[in-house]
This record gives C-alpha cells, sequence and structure tokens, in this order.
C-alpha cells in the first residue's frame, strides 16, 4: 500500500474514532432519560450510527460539500433531555412528552427543508456577524469542554471527582497535545487518532475492572421509540423553537469553515445543507433520535489533525455505517472507556477558543463594541453556571430555553444584532463590516 493510501486509511479511522465518540453517549443518555429497555438504547445506539454515518456522507457529496461532521446536535440534545425531565411536573407521561417531541421534531424539519429551498441560509449569514459567531463558539466551547472534562473525572460515575481517572485523563490529554505540537508530518496529524488508540489500551491496564462491557445488540429499526405521535402543543412549539434556533448550528459552522477552506461558502451549499438536515430532523423524530445538525466541533477536529481531504472523510463516514449493521463490531467499539473519548475530544475541541477569538481580531474595543460581545458571552455563560432547580417558578414550558446557556447567548447576541442594524441612533462599527 502506497504512503498516501496509508494516510487516507489512518485518517479515515481517525474521523470514525471522532464520530463515534461524539455518538454513542447521546442515545444512552435520552433511552436512560425515556425509561427505555436496554435492547431499546442498543438499537438507538445502532440507529444512531447508520443515520449518522449516511448523513455525513450525504452532506459531503451533495449538500455543503464539506468535510463537516453532521451529528446529533448539542442544542437539541439539552433541550429533549430537559422536556424529558419536565414530565412529572407537567402531570404527562414520558411516552406522551416524547410523542410530543417527535411531532415537533418532524414539523421542525419540514420547516427546514422548506426554508433551506427558500435561501433563507443567506438571511442568516448576513445576521451572523463576527459578534455573534464569537459568542456562539466561545458558549458552545465552554458547554463542551465542560460535559467532557466531566466524563475526564468521573463525574458522570459519581458526584466526587475520581482522582486516579482525573490523573489519567490529563496525562493521556497531555500526551495527545504533545504529538500534535512536537509531533512531525503525519504523526502529528493523526495526533487523536493515536491518543484515542494509546488510551484505549493504557485503560486496559490501569483499570481492568472498569473496562466497558460490550453491548449485544438487536433489530435497529423502531419506530416512534419515545412514544407514540401525540400533540401537546405546548411541547410541539417549544420543539418547533428549538428546531429553528438550531439553524444557529448550520450557519455558524459554514461560516466558520470559510477562513478554513480558504473559500466562500455558496447559496446552492446552505441551500442543500438546510434541506438535507430538514429531512434528517423529520427522520429523527420518527426514529427516535436527537436531530442533527452540522458540527461546528468538526472545525476544532480538522484544525487538530491538518487533513481537510474529504476521502478520509467519507471513509470514516462508510466504516461507521458498517459499525452500525454489524452488530460484533458495535460490541467491539463499545468496550472504549468514556474517560478515554472525553479526554480525546476534549483535546480536539479546544481549537474552537482559537476559532472564537478569530472572529474578533483587530476589533476596537469601544463601549458598544464590548456591550456587543461581552453582555450576551457573558450572560450565556453565567446561564451556564446556575444550577437547574433556580428555573423551577417559570412555566414549565420556558424552563428548557431560559435555563439553557447556549441558547440564551445567541440570542441574546442575535437581539442585539438587530438593535444595531435598525436602531437609529447607533452607529455601524467595524465588527460588523
Amino acid at each position: 500500500m502506497r504512503a498516501s493510501q496509508s494516510v487516507t486509511l489512518l485518517a479515515g479511522f481517525q474521523w470514525l474514532f471522532f464520530m463515534f465518540a461524539n455518538t454513542v453517549v447521546i442515545p444512552i443518555s435520552i433511552g436512560s432519560a425515556f425509561d427505555l429497555e436496554q435492547v431499546e438504547i442498543v438499537s438507538a445506539i445502532q440507529r444512531s450510527f447508520i443515520l449518522t454515518g449516511i448523513a455525513c456522507v450525504l452532506q459531503g457529496w451533495i449538500g455543503h460539500k464539506l468535510p463537516l461532521m453532521e451529528g446529533q446536535s448539542g442544542l437539541w440534545w439539552g433541550v429533549i433531555l430537559s422536556l424529558a425531565g419536565t414530565a412529572d411536573a407537567l402531570g404527562m407521561e414520558l411516552t406522551t412528552v416524547g410523542g410530543s417531541i417527535a411531532v415537533g421534531a418532524m414539523i421542525s424539519g419540514a420547516l427546514l427543508a422548506v426554508f433551506g429551498l427558500l435561501g433563507i441560509g443567506e438571511l442568516l449569514k448576513k445576521w451572523f456577524t463576527p459578534a455573534v459567531m464569537f459568542v456562539f463558539l466561545l458558549l458552545l466551547a465552554n458547554q463542551l469542554i465542560s460535559i467532557f472534562l466531566k466524563g475526564m473525572v468521573g463525574l458522570n460515575e459519581g458526584s466526587v471527582i475520581d482522582m486516579k481517572m482525573a490523573g489519567f485523563s490529563f496525562l493521556l490529554a497531555t500526551f495527545t497535545i504533545l504529538i500534535h505540537v512536537k509531533g512531525k508530518g503525519i504523526i502529528s496529524r493523526l495526533n487523536l487518532l493515536i491518543g484515542m488508540v494509546a488510551g484505549w489500551v493504557a485503560s486496559s491496564f490501569f483499570f481492568p475492572s472498569e473496562s466497558e462491557e460490550a453491548i449485544h445488540t438487536t433489530p435497529f429499526l423502531q419506530w416512534f421509540p419515545w412514544g407514540e405521535p401525540a400533540l401537546e402543543w405546548g411541547i410541539v412549539l417549544t420543539v418547533i423553537m428549538a428546531g429553528l434556533l438550531n439553524t444557529t448550528n448550520t450557519v455558524a459552522t459554514l461560516k466558520e469553515s470559510e477562513d478554513l477552506f480558504g473559500k466562500v461558502t455558496t447559496r446552492f451549499q446552505y441551500k442543500s445543507s438546510f434541506f438535507l438536515t430538514g429531512i434528517l430532523t423529520t427522520l429523527s423524530g420518527m426514529l427516535g433520535l436527537v436531530p442533527f445538525a452540522p458540527y461546528a466541533s468538526s472545525l476544532g477536529f480538522l484544525q487538530s489533525t491538518g487533513i481537510r481531504e474529504r476521502t478520509p472523510f467519507f471513509l470514516g463516514a462508510a466504516l461507521f455505517i458498517v459499525l452500525g449493521l454489524s452488530p460484533s463490531l458495535t460490541a467491539f467499539f463499545s468496550t472504549i472507556p468514556h474517560s478515554v473519548g472525553n479526554t480525546v475530544l476534549f483535546v480536539a475541541y479546544l481549537q474552537l477558543f482559537r476559532s472564537s477569538l478569530r472572529n474578533i481580531e483587530g476589533l476596537s474595543f469601544e463601549p458598544k463594541t464590548v456591550y456587543r460581545v461581552a453582555l450576551p458571552a457573558l450572560v450565556g455563560l453565567a446561564v451556564m453556571t446556575f444550577p437547574a432547580t433556580v428555573f423551577t417558578p417559570l412555566p414549565e414550558l420556558v424552563q428548557p430555553l431560559l435555563s439553557n446557556g447556549l441558547l440564551m447567548g445567541i440570542l441574546s447576541a442575535l437581539i442585539l444584532e438587530l438593535f444595531y442594524w435598525f436602531g437609529p441612533r447607533i452607529k455601524r462599527l467595524p465588527i460588523g463590516k
């Protein structure tokens, strides 16, 4: 095998590990929230792998045509978990909540597909000024890093830090970072794959009793596993709103990718990407999966690896589909310790901080400009630190929105941009150009 082919193959496996680590925890947490049986959760894992692989291939081939992971959206994930958690307070059965979420997701997906065909992406692109992009990427990086850091120190399994696991995780993170910074050529570009494999092997020696048990897989196709379609309109409308706000993922990711790939995203790319994400969102509602969006975190992955060709991306997506279709392969890869996956993703997503800062390079920090940047960013960060209990006095249906720091920060940034555009006494500043 020629060197270039070997690099492509290894890069494809690196994409596979990235997709796996980003996907596997989502159906597990959702299944737990809806009190699903283990066999149903495993089925959801398989569906997640297969549909994520298909989504990546479609987006890279006929959608936006960029090597960007199309995965289950973190924004959707948080909203669905929040709604499931309010079932008791709303006096509803979990199946009713789940069925209403499914209906809302299908409606949201249909709207998104239509908006894509109408070219709404171009309008939203103009709204996403560097100020909004900075806020979005900063808050997204903070939200993801917080999730991964908890997994690295054992807080997903307990209420106190596991010192042994934390020490191991930070040593692995340091090792992975050093490979990227000090490594040469292909070694540096494959730092995430090397870190994942090395961590997996080392973990089996240091934590032999804590190795993940293989999952026994089952037939994967299930319709409406969260509950039969229901029409609790408060939940349906909340979900539709979440779907519309999820467009921020597409716009922010494609807009930020322009610097990485050195070319402007076209109107056709926006239309195709929105349309496909809409179709996938509708299908997700029917299959009991968290709806999809382009991952802005893919930008950090690409910056960490330096491999920006589509061939390894397609290879990784194809392998992910095969993984989902093969019970034995799913069982094997399910043994990767979650702490190792969290550590490698922690390293990959640190690059998002660089992406956020690049949006405000050369900015003149005048008072009005500081308000446009600092207010939404710091409000979003502050809301992220609030315990969920402080929002209980609010109406149940707005709690998922108001308690989500990422959503509140993005909404604040977008509202400030509207004042900036249309306020008669507000002078345009350099950041908006």
